[in-house]
């Protein structure tokens, strides 16, 4: 916007295109923290990460530095990683057990899992002077927190949807997908995971794992050279190269396989992609899971089950979500330019053992800081991010492909082609909405 000009949020974003400042600003990447991700539900991590009282796993909401955690009754907590005393950070390390309380580092006052005071040292000098159960001396619980089948999320705002309403049918549908898989209605995380800097906004990542017209081209290199190594095994071995191969293979599909996908817009910006990737080949593998899965629930539900049709999940703004190969991607915005993401992945409760190994081969060879794939998509995103922070160049982004050709039934979106630049323009639809809530 030219300078001098009052912003308005709304006006960054259009039906077909935004504004580069939604990417490169300083100040609307503020904005976003406050409006965004200090107000809105965001993921926290999963109940299994502190499987044992006294366990805890550090985090971020935004620019607050929180803390999930195990009481002794088994209940799971969300606060905020600060001590009321002198405001020292009370959980330096990433993750481990606190026993039966938290201490902290600098005066070694201490507190339950839940927050609240256990013991003060020289507590004589407190006498009359503090009720140590006036909550302004108790570690302060995230504003809100929820759970949904394990999946823990809390928000920094007393006002707004519950966590189950936010989430809607689209994003449900990721956690469902996930823990329906398993035999016994659960997953658990296998810890740890892959942390990767990104040099670019966080908006460009989420935007980045829904466009359908990429991976041919960017990936093409890679996917050439799994579909020679699959050619090679074949003729070496007479059988068929292992799955984790076709996951890289995938990458040489023409447009037209990508452009006969589709992809669904749901309110407050979640998505999701439906089709592209078979997970039920008639190996022994699946036909295990397939029996699993029909002695818990029947034959009927199995079928059900394993016929969902949702491959990839966005969870807005935070999450990025692959069911079927029980992934999930978390997006930690550290600035406008700099985002973290953790690559998580799950076990499916009673599930065989090659149904995880499978998903391991793809968190392997798809998303790991190793790959060839995530390599080609970081080297997109930061140049992506320094052409968007250039002067000159021109100001707008365009979300052109589709436009206005996508349909809206009942608030859902229904993209025409796979292609349909549709999910980028849900996803902005929301963040106008949420930018400009009350103002």
């Amino acid at each position: 916007m030219p300078d001098g000009q009052e912003v308005h949020y709304g006006d960054y974003v259009q039906d077909d295109r935004v504004h580069k400042a939604v990417y490169a600003d300083q100040a609307v990447y503020e904005s976003e923290l406050d409006n965004i991700f200090h107000k809105k539900w965001i993921y926290i991590g999963h109940e299994s990460q502190v499987p044992n009282p006294g366990d805890y796993w550090t985090t971020w909401v935004g620019k607050e530095r929180m803390i999930m955690s195990r009481g002794s009754d088994g209940a799971v907590h969300v606060l905020y990683n600060r001590c009321p005393h002198r405001g020292s950070l009370i959980c330096n390390n990433e993750h481990g057990n606190a026993g039966k309380a938290f201490r902290c580092p600098y005066h070694a006052w201490q507190f339950y899992m839940d927050g609240s005071v256990r013991q003060v040292p020289m507590k004589q000098g407190y006498d009359g002077v503090i009720d140590y159960k006036d909550p302004q001396f108790s570690m302060v619980r995230a504003e809100r927190q929820g759970n949904y089948r394990g999946f823990i999320f809390a928000s920094l705002s007393t006002e707004g949807e519950d966590l189950e309403t936010y989430l809607g049918q689209g994003a449900r549908a990721a956690f469902d997908d996930i823990c329906n898989r398993s035999p016994q209605g659960e997953a658990e995380i296998v810890a740890n995971c892959f942390r990767i800097i990104q040099h670019s906004n966080w908006k460009i990542f989420l935007e980045n794992q829904l466009d359908a017209v990429h991976p041919s081209i960017t990936h093409h290199s890679t996917g050439d050279a799994a579909a020679a190594m699959q050619k090679k095994y074949k003729d070496k071995t007479g059988d068929d190269a292992p799955m984790g191969y076709q996951f890289l293979a995938d990458f040489t599909l023409p447009f037209e396989k990508w452009d006969s996908l589709q992809t669904v817009g749901f309110p407050n910006g979640h998505t999701q992609l439906t089709g592209y990737m078979g997970l039920r080949p008639r190996d022994p593998v699946t036909l295990a899971h397939e029996a699993a899965l029909t002695d818990a629930y029947g034959a009927e539900r199995m079928d059900e089950i394993l016929s969902t049709n949702v491959h990839h999940v966005i969870v807005y703004p935070c999450l990025s979500v692959q069911p079927p190969l029980q992934q999930l991607r978390a997006v930690r915005p550290l600035g406008p330019n700099k985002t973290l993401t953790e690559i998580w992945h799950f076990r499916l409760k009673g599930a065989p053992d090659g149904i995880y190994e499978r998903a391991l081969a793809y968190y392997y060879h798809v998303n790991s800081p190793s790959t060839m794939v995530n390599a080609d998509d970081l080297n997109n995103f930061r140049a992506i991010q320094e052409g968007l922070a250039m002067v000159g160049g021109g100001d707008w982004v365009s979300l052109h492909r589709n436009a206005g050709q996508d349909t809206v039934d009942n608030g859902v979106t229904h993209s025409v082609t796979g292609m349909s630049e549709m999910p980028m323009r849900n996803m902005f639809a929301a963040w106008k909405q949420f930018m400009t809530e009350g103002n």
